[in-house]
């Protein structure tokens, strides 16, 4: 099992927050989906590598592992505005669970999400 930060997170991320609207941001943010190398701007902002999806399957396979099923931990649901409110209310919330589990494994989806992971077994 392993857990990834998206590739395209950054991007997702500077939107939903209003940091795409600095140039320097945005530009980290374009960088970051296009290598996955993210260097964030900001004094002491956040450095690491992002994956794209279809990158973890090889990732897998060269530590002798089977390819794996990758979940998107958030989902597209992270970037709704209100989601604390789908969340706290209870019929909500199922409603939103239930579609997130339909949704967390659909590969063209799996970017969407800023968190993954990937889980196989050796074999």
């Amino acid at each position: 099992m392993a857990a990834f930060i998206s590739r395209f997170a950054g991007l997702h991320d500077g939107f939903a927050r209003g940091f795409a609207l600095r140039p320097e941001h945005l530009a980290a943010e374009y960088h970051a989906a296009d290598t996955g190398l993210m260097v964030s701007p900001r004094e002491g902002g956040f450095r690491g590598f992002f994956h794209d999806p279809d990158e973890i399957i090889g990732e897998f396979a060269d530590a002798g592992l089977a390819e794996p099923v990758r979940y998107g931990l958030e989902g597209a649901f992270w970037l709704y505005g209100d989601i604390d409110v789908w969340l706290d209310d209870e019929g909500r919330r199922e409603l939103l669970l239930d579609a997130a589990r339909r949704l967390e494994s659909v590969p063209s989806l799996l970017g969407v999400s800023g968190h993954l992971l990937a889980v196989a077994r050796k074999g």
